[in-house]
Order: structure tokens, then C-alpha cells, then sequence
């Protein structure tokens, strides 16, 4: 029979494959959504929306045996700051995953008008949040809170590119008034990138608290 502590370990196990599984598929949702905003194909922005049930079911599994493990093994210290830690970051990541969803629809709301631009400063918001997140969960697994600091750092990046794409985006308005609902579209889909880098913070932010036992604002 597994011994407590054993069992203990294999259950945190789960819950750290549980966490990276929800990751890997916020990441596969915001490149889908980036890929079918570009391509205007609105048959996989719906694709998007039905798969995300999918985000959903994984959260409350984490959740599920998250409070399990607190309930029949009664954690202390470090071990019990990994389980809240792993709720926290499931929290941020379902969000994140709900961005993805958010641009289909945006996309299925341009539908097939040609694109006033080249989304160029998105994809690279987009790439530049989802290396972001590959590298929070890689520092979680780690606990390495200098790759964590990192991620925090190229939050900038993606704030940067924020700010100059809706500047860009209103001077087209300017010049083609008449495109504004697409542009008002174009406009939400970088704000949640720009919502999912900051999410994606906050997962540096709970490694920091894992590591050190306190709060860190890496906002800042």
C-alpha cells in the first residue's frame, strides 16, 4: 500500500500535470484564435468557442483535487503554499484561455470584410504572451523565481506594442471613420492580449510567493 507521504507526492504530481495540460491548451487556444483572426476563418473561431467547455473541465479538476489534498492531508508550510499556488495560476491560466475564445468572436464579428492591416503587432503580442506563459509554467515546475522575473519583464514588451497599435489603430479611424466597428474589434483583441500577458504576471507573481512565503507586485 502507498504510504501517506507517497500518495501525497503522487497527488501534487497530478495536480502539477494538471496545471501544465491547462496551459498548454491556453496556448493552443490564443494561437488558434490569432490564427483564425489573420485567416478570417470563421468555422475554427467557432471551433475556439465550442472547445473551450474543455479549459473549463480541467480548472475544476485542478480545483477539485486541490481541496482534496488540503482536506485529507492537512499540508503545512511549503507543501500547503504549492497547492494554493497551483489554484491561483489555474485561476489566471482558465482566463487566459477565455481570451482565445474572446478574439473568435471578435474574429466572427469582423467576419469576412478584408482587415484595414497587416496584424503584425498582434501576432507579436500574441507570441510574445505565449512564450510568457511556456516560460511561467517551466518556472513553476522549477521554482525558479529568476526565469519568473523574467516573464514579469517581458510583460513590457507586450504593454509597448499595446500602446502603439491602438495610437495606430485610431489614426485609421480618422482617415476611415466608416471602418470603426472593425476597428473597435481589432482594438478588444489587443486588450486581451494585453490582459493575458498581465495575467501571465500574475503566475510570476504566485511563484514568487511559493519560493519566498510572500507577496511581490512584478506589476511595477
Amino acid at each position: 500500500m502507498m504510504a501517506v507521504r507517497e500518495r501525497f507526492e503522487y497527488d501534487l504530481q497530478e495536480l502539477q500535470k494538471k496545471l501544465i495540460e491547462i496551459g498548454n491548451f491556453a496556448v493552443e487556444a490564443l494561437h488558434r484564435s490569432v490564427e483564425a483572426l489573420e485567416t478570417q476563418n470563421i468555422e475554427l473561431a467557432l471551433e475556439i468557442i465550442d472547445d473551450d467547455n474543455q479549459a473549463d473541465i480541467l480548472y475544476e479538476e485542478i480545483n477539485d483535487l486541490a481541496i482534496l489534498l488540503i482536506a485529507k492531508q492537512q499540508p503545512v508550510a511549503i507543501d500547503l503554499r504549492r497547492i494554493i499556488v497551483a489554484i491561483k495560476i489555474a485561476t489566471d491560466i482558465e482566463r487566459i484561455a477565455d481570451f482565445g475564445v474572446n478574439i473568435a468572436k471578435s474574429t466572427i464579428r469582423i467576419g469576412s470584410e478584408p482587415l484595414i492591416k497587416p496584424i503584425e503587432h498582434i501576432k507579436e503580442m500574441y507570441e510574445i504572451s505565449t512564450e510568457m506563459l511556456r516560460l511561467s509554467l517551466e518556472a513553476f515546475t522549477e521554482e525558479d523565481i529568476a526565469k519568473a522575473k523574467k516573464v514579469a519583464d517581458m510583460d513590457d514588451q507586450v504593454d509597448d506594442l499595446y500602446g502603439e497599435t491602438i495610437k495606430e489603430l485610431l489614426q485609421i479611424n480618422l482617415q476611415k471613420p466608416e471602418y470603426l466597428p472593425q476597428i473597435t474589434q481589432l482594438s478588444f483583441v489587443c486588450r486581451y492580449l494585453e490582459r493575458a500577458a498581465d495575467h501571465v504576471t500574475n503566475i510570476s507573481e504566485h511563484i514568487f510567493y511559493l519560493v519566498k512565503g510572500r507577496q511581490y507586485d512584478l506589476n511595477n
